[in-house]
């Protein structure tokens, strides 16, 4: 939660900023302090106290100070420990893996459920209209968007992904008002994603970006699901990242699936899943 709101501090509002830099120097204390000392002491209004909040993706301040206590109190140590050349293969094992159930602890911590909660309101109400709902991806992220398409297509919905940059600016030129584009980028820095939310968004269709904080991407959409984790895009290739956007995806589509509802989607999945069968050794 710290290095989201320390990444995101370029982009903040100087109010806003005030209220985060506040909130870096002593994190224990703005989680037990009044909205009005807070205020005070960043030397801006009570509302930007809370401003800064919903800006960080939270319900508001009481939503804030419980993540953020949890965080500072409870919450779990993260170290990434890189993998070294001379590491042997159970060393590559543990850091592997304890890098990764860390970071997705953390996520879980830090996760703000008014975001996720907004996206999925976003999908339902494009599933309810029979919109397109369109997964894009470049290089590693492509693949993530590709597992997207399967897991929502699954569900009945008339979803689509791409991860080639010319397909991406021609499929968004075509989206409107009540389709929705979910963007997924471990970087936040790719030209094409960049371009294809412009797009999207300049003829009304719903864009969600899923992205680190801070990253240009980030800011680009109606909807910014965060996913921050210290591992370096620029050596070898993503892992942890690749992991947390699947984890998101799975969110999103968990939650949409119940919001359908089970009466619809049973008789589906039984369905498919017999029509399978025939595929599989017995």
């Amino acid at each position: 939660m710290l290095d989201r709101i320390k990444a995101s501090l370029p982009s903040l509002a100087p109010a806003e900023q005030r209220v985060a830099q506040l909130v870096l120097a002593d994190p224990r204390s703005f989680a037990s302090q009044p909205v009005s000392e807070l205020a005070r002491r960043a030397h801006v209004s009570k509302p930007t106290v809370v401003r800064f909040c919903r800006s960080m993706g939270y319900d508001g301040l009481s939503d804030f100070k419980l993540k953020l206590a949890g965080t500072v109190s409870e919450g779990v140590p993260f170290i990434h420990r890189s993998v070294d050349v001379d590491d042997k293969v159970g060393d590559v094992l543990v850091k592997v893996i304890d890098n990764t159930v860390a970071a997705f602890l953390k996520y879980r911590n830090d996760a703000s459920t008014h975001s996720i909660e907004k996206a999925v309101d976003a999908l339902v109400a494009t599933y309810g209209k029979r919109g397109r709902i369109e997964f894009f991806g470049a290089g590693n992220s492509g693949i993530v968007a590709q597992d997207a398409q399967h897991k929502f297509f699954r569900l009945g919905i008339n979803a689509i992904a791409y991860s080639d940059g010319h397909m991406q600016v021609m499929s968004a030129s075509l989206l409107g008002p009540g389709d929705c584009l979910v963007i997924v980028s471990n970087s936040g820095r790719t030209r094409d994603l960049m371009d294809a939310a412009d797009i999207a968004r300049k003829h009304g269709a719903t864009v969600i970006t899923i992205t680190a904080s801070g990253s240009p991407l980030a800011t680009a959409g109606h909807i910014h699901l965060a996913a921050d984790h210290p591992e370096g895009y620029d050596r070898y290739s993503p892992m942890t990242s690749r992991l947390m956007h699947l984890m998101i995806i799975d969110v999103l589509a968990t939650c949409l699936a119940l919001r359908i509802g089970g009466t619809r989607l049973q008789p589906l999945l039984k369905e498919m899943k017999n029509n399978l069968r025939s595929k599989r050794y017995a």
